[in-house]
């Protein structure tokens, strides 16, 4: 496994840097959104069509951007939704566990399929150069083009963390032999009455 660490550093980089460049899209997200909401009061002010299909789309497709290219990311940091409750009461081996089977059983196949079956679609879509039904509204095979990436990526930063998982074993194997680690977390850490 530590042969596979370098790669693993290349695959933390890669997301590491999609990552914090998608998640500036966030603003202007935020600034389209904005401008969305300005224009439209202001069209009904002065009675005039200020707003565009364009810009409701783009705030749609950022969003949509951020979300599929900010998930390998988010995997990488440990930011990813997890029920906490039990899993901040395991000890660093029992967390562990449940990442490397959560990772093989849940994130590899979960990432296969969807890539899998969004392969028809997103081909079409790219054949036909889909574009939005709505006028003046943008390409469509573009944003559908993401959601492969976004699963390819993914299933990548899964290799990763899996690999990393591993190593950690390896390094520590014996080293709760006597059926806990040393950085158990207090069971009562967290809980509020």
């Amino acid at each position: 496994m530590r042969d596979l660490l370098p790669l693993t550093k290349l695959i933390d980089r890669l997301n590491s840097w999609i990552g914090r460049a998608v998640s500036w899209l966030t603003l202007v997200m935020i600034l389209i959104g904005a401008y969305n909401a300005v224009v439209r009061y202001l069209g009904r002010y002065i009675g005039a069509n200020l707003s565009s299909n364009i810009y409701l789309e783009l705030q749609w497709y950022l969003f949509s951007i951020v979300f599929l290219l900010g998930a390998a990311w988010t995997l990488k940091e440990d930011a990813h939704v997890r029920v906490d409750v039990l899993y901040a009461r395991l000890s660093r081996r029992g967390r562990r566990r449940i990442d490397i089977w959560g990772t093989i059983l849940l994130l590899f196949p979960f990432s296969v399929f969807v890539f899998w079956t969004s392969w028809p679609s997103v081909m079409n879509s790219l054949g036909i150069r889909e574009s939005s039904p709505d006028p003046g509204g943008l390409p469509r095979y573009p944003i559908k083009l993401v959601i492969l990436i976004c699963f390819v990526l993914l299933f990548l930063q899964g290799i990763s963390e899996l690999v990393r998982l591993l190593s950690e074993r390896g390094e520590d194997a014996g080293g709760d032999a006597g059926g806990g680690d040393a950085d158990d977390p207090d069971p009562t850490q967290g809980l509020t009455v």
